[in-house]
C-alpha cells in the first residue's frame, strides 16, 4: 500500500519511534482491509464503525486508542484532511504495573544458564533499561571506570545516563574484550543485534523454571528496578532521572507500588483508648 510508505515517511520526519511507526502501519493496514476502501475514500462513519467493531471484539481501551490515533494520523497528518473529531477517547483503567520481589528477581536470573543472556536480564533490572535501550547499547556507550553508561537516542530521542551495577562490571569487561567499540554489547555470534523476541523468550523460559506465577515481560524488570529503589529509600527525583521520565508524576506510580514498605503512619483510631 502506497499510503503505508507515506505514513512511514511522516513518522520518520517527526522522529517518532520505530515501534510507533510499526504500530501505526499495522493498525492502518488492518483498518483499510476491514473497510475494503482506499484511504481517500475513508469517511468519519467508516472510522466510527471500525472503532465500534473492535470494541465489540472486547479490545481494551488502550488498544482502541492506538487504532484511533493511527487512523487519525493517516487522515490528518499524512493526507492533510481537515477533520473535526468529536469522538471521545476510550477510558483506560488505571492499573498498577506488576513488579517482582527481590527474591523473585534473584530466582529469575539464577534460572538463566547462558551467561550472555543472563547479563542482558541483569542489565534490564540492574540499570532499569527499556528492552530497546538494552538492545541498542554499544561497547562505546560504557564508562566502566566511572560506573555509568549512556542510553543514546532513547525514548523521546533523548540521551540519558544509567548506572552500572558493580556486580556486573567484570562480566561486561569480559563481554567486550577484544571487540570493536561499534559492536552491540548484547549481540548474536555474528555481532548483529539481538531481537526483542529473543529477550522475551529468555524471560518466559526463566520464569517457568523459577515457577513465578506473575504475568511478566521485559518491562517488568524496569518496574521492579524503580520500585526497589523507592523501597531502598531513594527519592522520586533521583528515580525519575534514572528512568528518563519527563514528569515526576510518571515516576510517582512507584511510590504506590512500594507503599507497603514505606507507610509507617499510625491511624488516629489506634491512638484512641
Amino acid at each position: 500500500m502506497e499510503i503505508l510508505r507515506k505514513v512511514r515517511l511522516e513518522c520518520r520526519r517527526r522522529n517518532l519511534s520505530p515501534r510507533t511507526e510499526e504500530t501505526y502501519c499495522f493498525c492502518i493496514k488492518k483498518f483499510l482491509l476491514q473497510i475494503n476502501k482506499e484511504e481517500f475514500q475513508v469517511t468519519k462513519r467508516d472510522v466510527t464503525n471500525y472503532l465500534n467493531y473492535i470494541t465489540e471484539k472486547n479490545k481494551s481501551g488502550s488498544t482502541i486508542n492506538v487504532y484511533f490515533n493511527a487512523i487519525k494520523f493517516m487522515l490528518e497528518d499524512v493526507m492533510g484532511k481537515k477533520l473535526i473529531w468529536k469522538k471521545k477517547f476510550s477510558k483506560t483503567p488505571k492499573k498498577l504495573p506488576i513488579f517482582l520481589t527481590k527474591d523473585e528477581v534473584i530466582n529469575l536470573i539464577n534460572n538463566i544458564p547462558n551467561e550472555k543472556h543472563k547479563l542482558a536480564i541483569e542489565l534490564l533490572y540492574g540499570a532499569g533499561l527499556r528492552v530497546s535501550e538494552l538492545l541498542n547499547l554499544k561497547i562505546k556507550d560504557f564508562q566502566l571506570e566511572s560506573n555509568y553508561g549512556w542510553v543514546r537516542n532513547g525514548k523521546g530521542k533523548k540521551d540519558r545516563l544509567f548506572i552500572i551495577p558493580f556486580k556486573l562490571k567484570n562480566k561486561i569487561k569480559e563481554q567486550i574484550k577484544n571487540k570493536s567499540e561499534e559492536v552491540y554489547l548484547i549481540s548474536r555470534k555474528d555481532n548483529k543485534q539481538l531481537s526483542r523476541m529473543t529477550i522475551q523468550a529468555i524471560i518466559k523460559k526463566a520464569k517457568m523454571k523459577a515457577k513465578i506465577n506473575k504475568k511478566i515481560h521485559p518491562h517488568t524488570l524496569r518496574h521492579s528496578f524503580a520500585t526497589h529503589l523507592i523501597q531502598n529509600g531513594y527519592d522520586v527525583n533521583s528515580v525519575q532521572s534514572l528512568l528518563g521520565h519527563n514528569s515526576s508524576q510518571t515516576t510517582m506510580i512507584y511510590i504506590h507500588m512500594a507503599s507497603p514498605n514505606l507507610i509507617n503512619v499510625k491511624s488516629p483510631l489506634d491512638s484512641i483508648e
